[in-house]
């Protein structure tokens, strides 16, 4: 379940220029603790019941933060459908069955918070493309879902593109009505390719894309984690377990702005 306060579109622009805040992996327990500190006070502020991140190291979740001056501004988390079940299954089990009948690799983005002080639409939608960036060029998942309240469907379809999978229902783990929604990562890419680093054309282009990652700046943040895959691949290939090498919750890695 995805929260948005403020709403996506009342969130400032943010500064032109260099970024003046980070993306990094949830990467040590002092870390993850902000995390869930920013995820209490925004989810308990909506009037939701309060959600944190996992303590078990996995690779089917990924969890992202945005920091400035060593303060979290903002997290999402990435839930892959391989091996276990996903956020989504819950309320909409049926729906997400019949992705999988039909061979789609799903993501799931979830635990979405953003400091409504600090938070602008510069910060969401670098979060939203490194997490797209984890889900479709790393790991070649192919379709996004995600659960929002029903009064925030218009935002996401008009500021990331998507389309309405299922109605509403009751999401019990924040208990709080969602509305499942979809996105194809490749409509995903070819937004980010027209439109990404080039925030002088939001005033045209009314969506999060303008304020994302531009294609040179995509390119390294793709090397800089295939570079730690490979080194964690080298750990790795005497153990029997490849599987730890897949990016997980505990990765480290600093994505943006060293």
């Amino acid at each position: 379940m995805l929260v948005e306060d403020p709403r996506i579109d009342l969130l400032p622009d943010g500064p032109n220029g260099p970024r003046r805040f980070k993306i990094k992996t949830a990467d040590s327990m002092e870390r993850r603790n902000r995390v869930n500190s920013l995820l209490k006070d925004r989810y308990g502020w909506r009037g939701y019941q309060q959600v944190s991140l996992p303590t078990d190291p996995t690779v089917s979740r990924f969890t992202l933060t945005a920091v400035e001056n060593d303060v979290v501004i903002g997290t999402i988390t990435v839930a892959f459908d391989n091996p276990g079940k996903l956020g989504a299954d819950g309320a909409f089990a049926t729906e997400v069955d019949q992705l999988r009948a039909q061979g789609r690799r799903i993501a799931e983005f979830t635990k979405l918070a953003i400091d409504p002080a600090v938070g602008t639409k510069r910060v969401l939608a670098t979060l939203f493309h490194v997490a797209y960036i984890v889900a479709h060029r790393i790991r070649g998942h192919d379709m996004l879902i995600m659960e929002v309240n029903p009064r925030h469907v218009r935002y996401y379809e008009r500021m990331l593109g998507c389309q309405i999978l299922a109605g509403e229902r009751i999401n019990k783990s924040v208990n709080a009505p969602a509305v499942l929604l979809g996105a194809e990562f490749a409509y995903i890419m070819a937004q980010i390719g027209e439109f990404g680093g080039r925030p002088e054309s939001a005033a045209r282009e009314r969506s999060l894309y303008p304020f994302a990652l531009s294609l040179r700046e995509e390119a390294a943040v793709i090397s800089r984690m295939q570079a730690k895959q490979r080194m964690q691949d080298r750990r790795l290939t005497d153990t029997g377990h490849p599987s730890e090498a897949l990016p997980t919750d505990f990765g480290t890695t600093d994505l943006i702005g060293i």
